[in-house]
């Protein structure tokens, strides 16, 4: 039985120490390494081991009893979760270390959100039990008061037989036919177990264990519990189908394509399809990683982990055979820099190895500004700028830095609209009609069709959906990409002879411009979910900081003599707000950020005034239509072009 397990956890909780624990008892290392000795098995990229954080996610191999286990180790720190992200689309189950010293922080809570919205089951470990403050209790009302309800402390219990009454009720409560077989014929082992198994997999139980990992207390145990309550069912007699995870390029430029075997087998110089034209490129070489090591192997199947090389156009997201892609995430960057480099260098060059990064991180969505003649790159935060420096002089033998980080905006809009365009120039003719509407905040783009087959031919449909997903589409109140947004295609027309090329492409355009231009627009700025902990006397100069910083919180949660602040704020104020928090509290409070998503822009007009943006003189994007009349054609406002459209 093939299983993937991810290990998941804020940075500095223990996770890559216990991944290093998991694959010495399972004799897939024979030393273990840790990290602050720079010898981490899965920490194997030097800047990591420089650093003594995990930046890529990496994988191990062990077997126990009757399964092959793919152990994914993942960055924790907040500046990598796209990375992070990404790795979770693999996961059969998925462990999240919480430190018993700290307990929950604030990459925890969007860890733990992320697992629940892509419902992978959960293994709590609380780790760092032997360290001076360490505190399961409090560890355990913190689990229950803001992750969930349905986890429970089970340590050793399964694997001695010795269930306590109050955990056999906790699982026989969460199932009417199990509560009702309990009441009549009391407890029975192996139902118990089955059952857990099954709550487990339906994200209905989250199983708790404590230990620490550096002294190897819990290991053994907790290992034994994951294979008796873990199971996948995949199906290798089905057609080929994976998913890409993640990408690399070897020390010698390779293209490496990690993939997740889903259904089906695949073998060395196949031809694998993807993409919804059913593109294809052949498989040369299978490579199966543990660590940085790997072996060639003929053959993959169903629930497999492996590499591949051939590929020279998936990207992380995509699937292969007949999955679909799912490009949309969460974790997006909020902060963009542009990149300083030397002038004797030629910029293609830099552009050239920044592309080669972003082919492994798409979310660094690097652009080069013809205007101001400048690379920019999107990132998370500056520890990330940081490590892309190290990066770029390692592999490219160039140095490089970055300038000031500036705040990624978004637009959306508040009312529905319908949009109109129609691209008619002599020879060509597209028109296409499409609903804009508001969806909450961090959707992302949706499109739906309602365009009848007897208007618009199924692939010129299907043409006008890829056009909406094609690029990021400028909003008309900064020239920021747009987002939040369900865009319906109503209708459309082509021409059986004169419709070619990107007639669609134009028109398509041009209709949501115009939706855009008639829709009330608003400014979106991405925001912190913070969590801070302060002695008592603190607590007035925080809440105070927190209302100058635009912020707003929920009410303050004192215990004993410290008082705990959850709240929501700016990225743009708060970004820099630790150094001030750490001097006024004397390093003796504790500040948590994560990526909260994006919600409106508290100084909107501030932004669009500064931004000046004329989206009358953007010239990839307008609202006008072109139109068609004895053999010349003429342009129509969008202010105006719905009374000349055909379909009307």
């Amino acid at each position: 039985m093939n299983k993937t397990i991810g290990i998941l956890a804020h940075v500095d909780a223990g996770k890559t120490t216990f991944a290093e624990q998991i694959l010495y008892h399972t004799n897939s290392i024979r030393n273990k390494g840790r990290v602050d000795h720079r010898n981490a098995f899965l920490d194997n990229h030097n800047i990591e081991k420089e650093r003594g954080i995990t930046i890529f996610s990496d994988q191990g191999m062990f077997n126990y009893k009757d399964s092959a286990y793919y152990l994914i180790d993942t960055p924790g720190h907040v500046d990598f979760s796209t990375e992070m992200e990404r790795a979770m689309e693999v996961m059969d189950y998925a462990i999240v270390i919480i430190s018993a010293v700290e307990g929950i922080q604030g990459h925890t809570e969007t860890v733990w959100r992320l697992l629940r919205k892509n419902k992978i089951p959960t293994f709590i470990f609380i780790n760092k039990i032997d360290r001076v403050g360490a505190n399961i209790c409090d560890v355990l009302e913190d689990i229950n008061s803001t992750l969930t309800k349905d986890a429970f402390l089970i340590n050793e219990e399964l694997n001695n037989g010795t269930m306590s009454k109050d955990f056999i009720e906790f699982i026989a409560e969460r199932d009417d036919m199990l509560f009702e077989k309990y009441m009549e014929d009391g407890y029975n082992k192996d139902l118990w177990i089955n059952f857990m198994k099954k709550m487990i997999k339906e994200n209905n139980f989250f199983p708790c264990f404590t230990g620490s990992a550096l002294q190897d207390q819990g290991i053994r145990s907790f290992l034994e519990s994951l294979h008796s309550l873990t199971y996948t069912e995949y199906c290798e007699d089905e057609e080929f189908s994976g998913k890409v995870y993640k990408i690399r390029n070897d020390e010698h430029g390779k293209r490496i394509t990690y993939i997740k075997a889903i259904s089906g087998k695949l073998r060395v110089r196949q031809e694998l399809t993807f993409g919804e034209t059913n593109e294809s490129e052949k498989i040369t070489q299978i490579r199966v990683y543990n660590g940085n090591k790997f072996k060639i192997v003929e053959e993959v199947t169903a629930g497999e982990l492996f590499a591949v090389t051939g590929l020279s156009s998936l990207i992380a997201g995509n699937g292969v055979g007949n999955l679909k892609n799912s490009l949309i995430y969460d974790m997006v960057p909020t902060l963009k820099s542009k990149v300083i480099f030397d002038k004797n260098i030629n910029a293609k060059d830099v552009l050239s190895y920044f592309k080669i990064l972003e082919s492994e991180d798409p979310a660094l969505k690097i652009t080069w500004d013809n205007k101001l003649q400048e690379i920019q790159v999107n990132i998370m935060g500056v520890i990330q700028l940081e490590i892309l420096k190290e990066v770029i002089k390692e592999r490219f033998k160039v140095s490089i830095d970055f300038g000031p980080c500036k705040i990624l905006y978004k637009e959306t809009v508040l009312n529905k609209v319908v949009g109109y365009g129609h691209f008619e120039p002599l020879k060509h003719y597209a028109e296409v009609h499409l609903s804009v509407e508001p969806l909450e905040r961090n959707s992302g783009i949706i499109f739906e069709n309602k365009c009848h087959a007897d208007d618009l031919t199924t692939g010129n449909q299907n043409l006008i959906g890829y056009h909406i997903y094609e690029k990021d589409h400028r909003g008309i109140l900064t020239g920021s990409p747009i987002t939040d947004l369900k865009i319906t295609l109503l209708t459309g027309r082509a021409h059986n002879k004169h419709t070619c090329g990107g007639d669609f492409r134009e028109a398509t355009f041009r209709a949501l411009r115009q939706g855009l231009e008639q829709a009330q627009n608003t400014l979106l700025e991405p925001y912190y979910n913070f969590k801070i902990e302060v002695e008592l006397e603190c607590m007035g100069r925080v809440l105070s900081d927190i209302q100058k910083l635009s912020g707003f919180f929920d009410t303050p949660k004192t215990i004993n003599n410290k008082v705990i602040i959850i709240g929501r704020g700016p990225v743009v104020t708060f970004m820099n707000y630790g150094m001030e928090f750490v001097s006024f509290t004397r390093g003796k409070g504790s500040l948590s950020l994560a990526f909260g998503g994006y919600d409106l822009c508290h100084n909107e007009e501030e932004i669009i005034k500064n931004k000046n943006y004329d989206k009358n003189a953007d010239i990839e994007y307008t609202s006008s239509s072109v139109f068609c009349s004895e053999g010349q054609g003429f342009i129509v406002r969008g202010i105006e072009a719905k009374e000349h459209m055909h379909c009307l």
